[in-house]
């Protein structure tokens, strides 16, 4: 790749980056054994418990879960009190 380029990536990774104040190596969207991990559960609990009540995108074959889909769907199935919110 050519340096100009090169620069110009990395600028607008950092730009991306550092003016929303995430870390820099912050994921909009999780495949789903990822997704699965972040959760702290198999790759069948996620399919089964989660991946019916949390939309994705598809890119080609390839599903892709919005982080904020899955702190959504935690944050839905969050006890208060030891109970079911």
């Amino acid at each position: 790749m050519a340096e100009p380029e090169l620069r110009r990536l990395e600028s607008t990774r950092d730009r991306l980056n550092v003016s929303n104040g995430a870390p820099r190596d912050a994921r909009l969207a999780l495949n789903r054994r990822e997704a699965a991990r972040s959760l702290g559960m198999s790759l069948s609990s996620f399919q089964r418990h989660v991946q019916p009540h949390v939309r994705c995108v598809y890119v080609g074959q390839l599903r892709l879960y919005p982080v904020r889909e899955l702190e959504r769907w935690l944050q839905d199935r969050a006890c208060d009190g030891g109970r079911a919110a």
